[in-house]
């Protein structure tokens, strides 16, 4: 990416979150970071980016983060939407609640944010937004039964979202991660990736620079895989 651009994080205070912010900071990107936790706000101050500290479940303060980066920064050139993973359990069992709860936190938090930033992106000429996802997107899992059904949703609107937008140099990829070091995971899980090992998240960190950066500027209505080779699909 080139020096100075603006990219928005949520989720920007830990895990692969962190890492992408981490990774767009060295490169030198001006950042403006939101979680709900308060760790966005720390590692912005050690940053020296903008921090927020809310929810991507509230419109507000989706509001608030954009309004903040458009204070500082008076520009946006991308945007990371990073989330929490959502609730699980057996199929049926899972209640009308939490399904509810998935479509706010991965796929309207994506729609609400790009009509905030879309505009400037035009206006601008140009912007790019990366959806973190996961690799259930593409070959949905028994026990991700929430997080498989909506992230394919956002594989879907981040296709209409790109035809839409391509003409006006406003691009959005999907970025699937599969079994990554950010969470903790079993013998059991490392032995089912052809790799033989979990991920890092500073690998998803620099893969995500790269969709956001001139270099996959004709890359766009994607959903990249980045799981070791787990996925079975051609």
């Amino acid at each position: 990416m080139s020096e100075g651009r603006v990219v928005i994080v949520t989720g920007g205070g830990r895990g692969m979150g962190a890492a992408i912010a981490r990774e767009l900071h060295a490169e030198g990107c001006r950042l403006a970071l939101m979680s709900p936790s308060g760790s966005a706000e720390a590692l912005a101050k050690e940053l020296g980016a903008v921090g927020v500290t809310g929810s991507v479940l509230e419109e507000s303060d989706l509001r608030l983060l954009f309004d903040r980066t458009m204070e500082a920064y008076d520009r946006v050139d991308g945007v990371v939407n990073h989330t929490a993973h959502p609730p699980k359990g057996e199929l049926l069992d899972i209640p009308d609640a939490d399904w509810s709860l998935g479509l706010d936190m991965m796929l309207l938090n994506v729609i609400r944010l790009a009509r905030l930033v879309t505009p400037v992106m035009i206006e601008q000429g140009g912007g790019a937004i990366v959806n973190i996802t996961t690799y259930a997107a593409f070959e949905p899992e028994q026990f991700l039964p929430v997080s498989s059904a909506i992230r394919a949703a956002v594989s879907a609107f981040t296709k209409l979202y790109a035809d839409k937008y391509a003409a006006q140099n406003v691009r959005m990829n999907c970025l699937l991660p599969g079994y990554i070091d950010s969470l903790n995971h079993t013998e059991d899980s490392r032995q089912k990736i052809p790799m033989k090992r979990i991920g890092r998240s500073e690998e998803i960190a620099k893969t995500a620079a790269f969709l956001l950066s001139d270099g996959a500027g004709y890359i766009t209505g994607q959903s990249l895989r980045v799981d070791g080779g787990i996925t079975r699909h051609v």
